[in-house]
């Protein structure tokens, strides 16, 4: 390793040791500071993995866990923005058993029921509350119960 990959290694160990990265967001950063020299890039990137900077796994649950519930995504959104990250299946698979599914389901309730106060004199609110929670990531079996349940009690009132 040159001087220059060990200039690009400590400014990425500084980075790393602040916040999470995954693999693939530290290769993107390394192969721009290093002009797009791949081998190069790689091989900062291995040392990172060696000496526990980058962790997928971690990463993975970290994101899970942020998104889950501050940001109220649900698994499928967050498994496929992992996935698009590059990490592995398996990887995200175990990301996911870290979200507490209970909290999960009282964070997807209450994202809808929000969504409802506003839209609720809509003629199409159904519609577009299912709409709505499924581009949050929620399953649809699980939304539609929930749209369903709401429309009822509302109905009753």
């Amino acid at each position: 390793m040159d001087d220059f990959q060990k200039k690009i290694l400590d400014k990425l160990q500084a980075q790393c040791s602040r916040r999470e990265y995954c693999r693939n967001d530290v290769y993107t950063k390394a192969l721009k500071a290093l002009e797009g020299r791949q081998d190069a890039a790689m091989e900062v990137v291995d040392a990172l993995v060696a000496e526990k900077y980058v962790d997928d796994l971690r990463y993975a649950s970290a994101f899970a866990r942020e998104k889950s519930s501050l940001s109220g995504w649900g698994k499928v959104k967050i498994g496929y923005m992992l996935s698009a990250k590059g990490i592995s299946r398996e990887t995200v698979a175990k990301a996911m058993e870290e979200i507490d599914a209970e909290a999960a389901g009282s964070r997807m309730e209450s994202v809808i029921l929000a969504k409802f106060r506003l839209i609720a004199d809509d003629p199409q609110a159904k519609i577009k509350l299912l709409k709505f929670a499924l581009s949050r990531g929620y399953q649809y079996d699980d939304v539609k119960s929930y749209v369903e349940e709401l429309f009822r009690k509302n109905s009753e009132k």
